[in-house]
């Protein structure tokens, strides 16, 4: 149903879904707690970004942020409206889990918020295996992030 490729940024498709997950991020988090990444930080060396699609419509997109060689971090996940809970962001995650591993990372952590905005997403990465866990990286724990990890 959906095709996942590696994703430019140029799109307009693309850079319309990257700028609705920032307004969602900044509306359902407190001041200082978001940690997506714009476009530039999407271009960085480290970072590859896949979208997917169902004919010519972006259903979501997804990022692989590569902290050292042996951990990765989930980044920018976001689901077009039109196309939520039918598996498109279950389709980039399965993308950035298989990438991980074929870099050779042992773990895959990312941070995402609390509350009921954040419930999809939380869900979809406690079925995939990912557990909660300690702050990692730059993060400082905080009342309103989850921390979470799974081992590859």
């Amino acid at each position: 149903m959906f095709v996942v490729r590696e994703d430019t940024l140029e799109g307009e498709q693309t850079r319309s879904l990257l700028a609705m997950h920032l307004t969602g991020m900044h509306a359902n988090s407190p001041p200082g707690s978001v940690f997506a990444l714009d476009v530039s930080g999407l271009r960085a060396p480290e970072v590859t970004v896949w979208t997917a699609w169902h004919g010519d419509l972006i259903a979501s997109i997804g990022a692989l942020k590569m902290l050292d060689n042996l951990i990765g971090e989930v980044k920018s996940m976001r689901t077009h409206p039109a196309f939520l809970r039918m598996g498109a962001a279950a389709v980039i995650l399965e993308r950035i889990i298989e990438t991980a591993q074929s870099r050779g990372a042992k773990q895959l952590s990312l941070e995402t918020g609390s509350g009921p905005a954040f419930e999809p997403a939380l869900a979809l990465y406690r079925r995939r295996g990912f557990v909660n866990g300690e702050a990692f990286s730059d993060y400082e724990r905080n009342a309103f992030s989850h921390f979470l990890h799974l081992s590859l």
